[in-house]
């Protein structure tokens, strides 16, 4: 490989990198503004929509549109704003890459404000020459009442979102036994 082709290749990861990272705060508009043609556009078609404590299980784009939907009609307004964003692509496969993001959003749910903390484990896919997901698992450190956040954050079941008190996904070291960690893969 030569030189130029190597600066070549280094400058297309760097491009797909920068995409990959504005998809993932362009989703938190899309959501934000209940735009379901944005919705289409950063899912792939064959896309999957998953949520760790089993809410979500939306496969393909029609179902993790009605998935959404459904999910706007509780909300009221709604902030997601991201924060790290760790992307790893495959080495066979210049058109995978998979990802960790770290988020939050204040939400308005059922008319009670409330704050999430929120991971996405993503897998994404280039089609027609755009990063798309290809597959969004959601996980949740707390999920509650802003009024609740002070007393509530060291709480296992901080996941107050659905009229109940369910556990948290992670911090995972706290909450599972002992063995290898998903993050191995990214560190």
């Amino acid at each position: 490989m030569s030189a130029v082709s190597s600066l070549e290749d280094r400058v297309r990861r760097l491009e797909d990198r920068k995409a990959i990272e504005e998809l993932a705060v362009l989703y938190g508009f899309i959501m934000d503004e209940r735009d379901e043609e944005g919705i289409r556009q950063i899912f792939c078609e064959d896309a999957t929509l998953r949520s760790q404590d089993g809410v979500f299980a939306a496969k393909g784009i029609e179902e993790i549109v009605k998935t959404y939907l459904g999910r706007f009609a509780a909300l009221g307004p709604t902030n997601h704003f991201s924060h790290g964003h760790v992307i790893r692509f495959d080495e066979n496969d210049p058109d995978v890459a998979t990802g960790l993001l770290a988020s939050h959003a204040e939400v308005t749910r059922d008319g009670v404000a409330m704050q999430v903390a929120l991971r996405y484990k993503d897998v994404y896919r280039r089609v027609d020459g755009r990063w798309r997901f290809a597959d969004r698992l959601m996980s949740y450190m707390y999920y509650m009442p802003i009024a609740e956040l002070a007393e509530g954050l060291g709480d296992r079941d901080s996941v107050r979102a659905y009229g109940d008190r369910r556990p948290a996904d992670w911090p995972e070291v706290l909450y599972s036994e002992p063995g290898d960690s998903f993050l191995r893969a990214y560190v």
